[in-house]
């Protein structure tokens, strides 16, 4: 990793760092679907009593107060600690994948900058993919407000990171994939539109850039795996008759997670199908 930071512990600063960030994004997820400022110090959803700054350490404070509001003691909802949790693991899941996909942010003062401007704009879209998934989940809906600053951000600055590494063609894969997935969603919508919803066409160009950065390998598998968990998903409900064939799902959950599975693997097993085929 680096001199200064070992592997291991530079895993675990990430870590620590999204269970500060999965305490934002709680109050994201409640107030972005509701309208609501995001500046106003955070209170109890119930008695609008304020969040002290002791009884708003993530996991620790849900955990001290019992899971209860300290002014109304009304219960505080367990998928807050959970949240915090999750985003945790995935800010450490993220550091370490970076560090293993990208290895050491190298020498010049242009290749560290590059290094940090990438592994910055994963974490800002793993950030915004669980705020998308809950709220999707909650609302079927993928807010404007997190989707377009996502898009902008990843896109420039995994563009930027690509640019001050000498990386052209990382520059055209980044902006050529955005701009494939969201031709092909849009095409979606407009030939099937109860299949695919507005937000999901938002959000095709904001992972077709995460996912484009990696390599081409990674935009096709991340694309494809997206279709096939939401598949799998949507029969399953049927199977369990708890939807129909016209139900409609929250897709964005899917388009994220599949996206991921790009990310890590894509290149990998993009390589290994071509091989089968004698073409890689």
């Amino acid at each position: 990793m680096t001199d200064l930071i070992p592997p291991h512990w530079f895993v675990i600063a990430a870590g620590v760092f999204g269970l500060i960030i999965g305490s934002f994004l709680n109050v994201v997820v409640w107030r972005v679907p509701r309208g609501e400022s995001l500046l106003p110090a955070s209170h109890c959803p119930h008695c609008d009593a304020p969040i002290r700054s002791w009884q708003n350490v993530p996991v620790v404070s849900w955990v001290a107060l019992g899971g209860r509001c300290a002014s109304c003691r009304d219960r505080i909802s367990g998928r807050y600690p959970l949240v915090e949790l999750g985003t945790g693991a995935a800010f450490a899941l993220v550091a370490w994948w970076w560090v293993s996909f990208a290895g050491a942010p190298g020498q010049s003062g242009a290749e560290v900058t590059a290094w940090w401007f990438a592994l910055g704009a994963y974490l800002w879209f793993a950030a915004a993919g669980i705020a998308l998934t809950l709220i999707d989940i909650d609302h079927q809906r993928l807010p404007d407000a997190i989707v377009l600053p996502g898009l902008v951000v990843v896109i420039v600055v995994l563009s930027a990171s690509a640019s001050l590494s000498g990386d052209w063609s990382r520059v055209g894969s980044t902006l050529g994939a955005a701009v494939a997935l969201f031709v092909f969603y849009l095409l979606i919508a407009l030939v099937y539109p109860r299949g695919i919803g507005g937000g999901d066409v938002k959000l095709a160009p904001l992972v077709g850039a995460a996912l484009g950065f990696v390599g081409w390998g990674a935009v096709a598998v991340g694309a494809f795996a997206g279709f096939l968990l939401g598949a799998v998903y949507g029969l399953a409900l049927i199977a369990l008759r708890r939807a129909t064939r016209k139900s409609g799902i929250p897709f964005g959950p899917f388009m994220l997670l599949g996206s991921w599975i790009g990310i890590a693997w894509g290149e990998a097993l993009a390589g290994a199908y071509l091989a089968l085929f004698g073409l890689g």
